[in-house]
């Protein structure tokens, strides 16, 4: 299944009070590579972005004043997303502003064309719980450069979600990979003999069983003298 990684700016905070996206990126992913087929829309809200939002993204009232309304993309944006799963960071914000200008346009609801939402939020929040989980505390901790993200920008931060998404997600890869080497086509579950392979034995060498002792006797310290190991002794 195509993965869009979707990330929106907008004139302030809240869609039901009368804020507008004002800028769309897009990124897509297909069998976790990138595939270069992105989308990009700056959008004329009709009205200025709050002081604050400028802070944060940067994007003057003049800049937008002569780019095409959401109304004129619209089509064009479901065409791309239609039956893709879409993966946004704190997904109620932004999927609550698609909602709004694609009900101001005579549109159903955004989930109506996609085929599921995942919110990297929720899920770094279930992975790290009690951690900042922005996303520039993500790409921090995930080792994702966003060293060029002076301002926040839909594009950038929908490649940089991309990002932390595949290292969130590291090691999928080789379970699918393990499924699909022990089942054959008719289902049953392949016996691989292991009895022909000779697996080595590395023995620690001193200064490893040094450390090692010196480890124990830390945690031995730390615990009281009530370590497992000791009482078994």
């Amino acid at each position: 299944m195509r993965q869009i990684f979707l990330d929106t700016e907008t004139t302030g905070l809240s869609a039901e009070n009368g804020d507008r996206i004002i800028e769309i990126g897009c990124v897509e992913l297909v069998s976790r590579k990138l595939t270069g087929n992105n989308k990009h829309f700056y959008l004329n809200p009709g009205r200025d972005s709050h002081e604050d939002a400028l802070k944060v993204h940067g994007i003057s009232n003049e800049f937008l004043r002569d780019k095409p309304k959401f109304g004129a993309v619209a089509d064009e944006l479901i065409d791309y997303l239609q039956g893709a799963e879409i993966i946004i960071h704190n997904a109620q914000f932004d999927v609550g502003f698609l909602n709004k200008e694609l009900e101001l346009v005579g549109k159903g609801g955004f989930r109506q064309f996609v085929a599921s939402i995942t919110d990297t939020l929720v899920m770094a929040k279930e992975m790290y719980p009690g951690k900042r989980n922005s996303l520039d505390a993500l790409c921090d901790r995930l080792g994702v450069d966003n060293s060029g993200r002076t301002l926040h920008g839909a594009l950038l931060d929908a490649e940089l979600l991309a990002d932390v998404y595949i290292n969130l997600t590291r090691g999928q890869d080789a379970l699918l990979i393990e499924a699909s080497t022990t089942e054959n086509t008719a289902g049953d579950i392949v016996q691989v003999d292991l009895s022909g392979f000779a697996l080595p034995v590395l023995a620690a060498n001193e200064k490893e069983i040094a450390a090692h002792e010196e480890l124990l006797k830390q945690l031995d310290k730390s615990s009281g003298g009530n370590t497992v190991w000791r009482k078994a002794a």
